[in-house]
């Protein structure tokens, strides 16, 4: 069965971690639902890790349409938030029209938006209208050209203002908020105001469940394990290896063998070849 709105407000209200993964295609959706995942986020930072740009800003709402699709097919138990791209909700109208393609055409059952007071009124229109809308504050990527790579609300006011605006996406009727790059202290704080669940990345273990770069927990990262990640696994070096020797193998006529191969009866093959000449 899978996971709802209430089910994700339970848990926070239990003390119950909410664990989120980013996926970006049926496999891995479908290992990560397998996994127990609560949430599966289809994160525009597939532009990065899937489509090789260096932001996120390329990402537009037909990438996240078709990844966002795979993904729910693969997806059974978990939750599935869609990423809105860049400049696709910078009015209300727009907001409403780029989710109504995540959720009609790709099937997602939340979107999620960056930003505070700015997007406050698309979060509030869109929630009227039935949309589930999850909040991102703290590092936005689409804004890193304003923000820069860093934590952010290491000030007062700084902090003060990242607390106003996730009160302001609760009150605009967002059901949980993403809070990245902030400081472990701060992302506590701002948990224990909010009613509703916070879900960190690189914002310590105060939040009430976290999320993670599907690369980065798999070390398919190229290396570059950002310091907020832990990679459980290296699948990319694993991969590394049997793909060198799948082509030795082909290299030196050691594949296919007999095993990989299916044979026909001489006769047959003595007709069809009777026949070309």
């Amino acid at each position: 069965m899978r996971t709802t709105l209430r089910d994700l407000q339970r848990m926070k209200d239990q003390g119950e971690r909410i664990a989120m993964i980013t996926a970006y295609d049926y496999p891995s959706a479908r290992l990560a639902d397998r996994a127990g995942a609560a949430m599966l986020l289809v994160g525009d930072s597939l532009g990065m890790v899937v489509h090789g740009h260096s932001t996120t800003l390329p990402v537009t709402l037909d990438d996240m349409v078709r990844h966002s699709a795979a993904v729910v097919r693969g997806a059974e138990q978990a939750l599935v938030v869609g990423d809105l791209p860049f400049l696709t909700y910078a009015s209300d109208a727009e907001a409403v029209a780029s989710a109504r393609r995540l959720m009609q055409e790709a099937g997602v059952q939340a979107v999620k938006l960056e930003g505070g007071a700015p997007v406050a009124s698309s979060v509030r229109r869109l929630t009227e209208l039935g949309v589930p809308v999850m909040g991102h504050l703290g590092f936005t990527p689409q804004a890193q050209h304003q923000l820069g790579l860093r934590v952010q609300g290491k000030d007062a006011a700084g902090a003060r203002r990242l607390l106003e605006d996730a009160l302001l996406l609760e009150a605009s009727g967002a059901f949980a908020v993403v809070l990245e790059l902030v400081p472990a202290p701060l992302a506590e704080a701002v948990t224990r105001r909010l009613r509703i669940p916070t879900i960190g990345i690189g914002a310590g273990a105060g939040c009430d469940g976290q999320v993670q770069v599907w690369h980065d927990l798999l070390g398919l990262d190229d290396g570059k394990t950002p310091r907020h990640a832990k990679r459980y696994a290296d699948i990319g070096a694993a991969i590394g290896t049997a793909l060198k020797a799948y082509v030795g193998d082909v290299r030196a006529g050691a594949f296919p063998t007999a095993a990989q191969s299916s044979t026909m009866e001489e006769a047959e093959l003595a007709a069809a070849l009777g026949e070309v000449h």
